[in-house]
């Protein structure tokens, strides 16, 4: 059930993130998914930087820290690609 509980945070955290940076026209579902996951752990990451715990379970403060690591990968890979 873990593993199913941190795809629907990483869809609706990607999905959340995708809209905010306007980039929900060019991705789907799996990458929503993907982006929403890989920035609950950077997020996670960020926030444990400033003393504060990250993910904590499906609630909003974890959708939030989910969020924001979604959109720094986001604003990171296009900083990445942009220079190439």
């Amino acid at each position: 059930m873990n593993i199913l509980l941190w795809i629907i945070l990483g869809g609706v955290a990607g999905w959340i993130s995708s809209v905010i940076v306007k980039t929900n026209k060019n991705q789907g579902i799996f990458s929503d998914i993907t982006l929403g996951v890989l920035g609950a752990i950077l997020g996670g990451y960020i926030i444990g930087f400033f003393g504060q715990p990250g993910v904590t379970g499906f609630n909003i403060y974890s959708i939030l820290v989910a969020v924001l690591g979604s959109v720094v990968l986001i604003w990171l890979g296009r900083m990445i690609f942009r220079t190439w």
